[in-house]
């Protein structure tokens, strides 16, 4: 590690001048027969020493900067290029029975939950056919024990199963008791409630509406499970596998990227992309919505046992890559020599004179704030922002135009 001497002639300088200059006006003073004039001289020459003294040992201004770790693991190379973000369930709720629509409890917008009411149909209808089910019901099977009880009291014997059924069908309590379950299950769907965890995302009805069966009433859509149709080459297909892992990001979410896991190849290329497609789960924040196109990429290759610093964190002085480490408050540059990257994490080889690797684990690598930092200078680590989960903070470069393997 070659790191530039510490200079400040300047400031030596300045004292000097601040000295020298009192004294040669009190010499002066002292020829001409002046003593007042010379003390005074002298006066000045105290107190400028003691300004200068003080300036100097006072404390240079630290500068915020945000810095990471160095650390060891696998470097994950990875195919980069894009997909669509979808939904796996965008439910369009329709009616199932015809009636008024007495309540909207929803807006669009909002979040519901598995279950949740969001309109309910006018149920005095509904409870007036489930009483009028219920009496039907109840009448016939009166019908049917008239049928057969009087004789069973005096024979003292019941009838038979399949006398049995053929009382009951000729009673219509076999029918009654079929019009009392659809009456009740139309009094159910008389409630609309969410089948999925997600968000309203349209409304197509007014309260004091009257709707009929089939009818379209609101759109809710799952934010949460999200799948994303990955357009992966032909060439690069054969390196990308399920199971492994997926970055996401979006310029709808910038600086955030999600961790995502390929969920299946799907065998047909098409003919004129010569592309295939990958299908990428993720679990949404909030930040992907579907219909979004995002930048993916998708694992290749895992080189194990890696000394990686963040990619944005090395730069270059006088045509050699270095990195910034911060050692007791103060911005030490180092230079490196660096391996292969996956534009999020670098890796560090072993320099050719010492075969050693001149940053080790867990020293702060200067990420923000380093372009235009010189050797040893005073800094301030700041908290990092907050960017969501991330592949250590960084935002995965794009490349919309075609995969590109990194």
């Amino acid at each position: 590690m070659q790191t530039p001497s510490r200079r400040r002639p300047a400031l030596r300088s300045k004292v000097g001048l601040l000295v020298v200059a009192p004294l040669f006006a009190a010499f002066v003073a002292c020829a001409k027969g002046d003593p007042a004039a010379a003390t005074d001289s002298l006066s000045a020459t105290s107190t400028a020493a003691e300004e200068a003294a003080e300036e100097a040992g006072r404390p240079a201004l630290a500068l915020p900067v945000m810095a990471e770790e160095a650390r060891d693991g696998d470097l994950v190379l990875r195919v980069t290029t894009t997909g669509q973000v979808r939904s796996d369930a965008v439910v369009r709720l329709r009616a199932e029975v015809s009636g008024t629509v007495a309540q909207l409890m929803v807006r669009p917008g909002q979040s519901v939950t598995k279950g949740q009411l969001l309109a309910r149909l006018d149920e005095y209808p509904f409870d007036l056919s489930v009483r009028d089910a219920q009496a039907s019901s109840d009448e016939a099977e009166q019908r049917f024990l008239e049928s057969f009880v009087p004789e069973s009291v005096v024979t003292g014997r019941g009838p038979t199963p399949e006398q049995r059924k053929a009382l009951m069908n000729k009673a219509g309590l076999v029918g009654a008791r079929l019009r009392l379950e659809r009456a009740k299950y139309e009094q159910d769907r008389a409630s609309i409630r969410s089948p999925v965890n997600g968000t309203v995302d349209a409304i197509d009805i007014a309260a004091g509406e009257k709707v009929s069966a089939g009818q379209a009433l609101l759109t809710v859509v799952d934010t949460r499970n999200l799948r994303i149709e990955a357009q992966v080459l032909e060439h690069d297909l054969p390196l990308v596998r399920v199971g492994g892992e997926a970055s996401i990001s979006s310029a709808g979410a910038l600086g955030r990227v999600l961790r995502g896991r390929v969920d299946a190849l799907l065998p047909l290329v098409d003919s004129v992309t010569r592309a295939g497609r990958a299908i990428v789960r993720v679990q949404g924040d909030g930040t992907l919505r579907p219909g979004m196109y995002a930048d993916v990429q998708l694992e290749a290759t895992r080189l194990p046992g890696r000394r990686m610093v963040p990619s944005r964190s090395v730069i270059e002085r006088d045509g050699r890559p270095l990195v910034f480490v911060v050692k007791d408050g103060r911005a030490q540059w180092t230079y490196i020599v660096p391996g292969r990257t996956n534009g999020v994490d670098t890796e560090l080889l072993p320099d050719s004179a010492t075969g050693q690797v001149p940053v080790n684990p867990g020293d702060q690598i200067i990420t923000e704030g380093h372009l235009t930092l010189t050797h040893d200078a005073p800094v301030r680590v700041t908290a990092p922002r907050e960017t969501g989960e991330s592949t250590r903070g960084g935002k995965a470069p794009r490349d919309r135009a075609s995969n590109r393997r990194q």
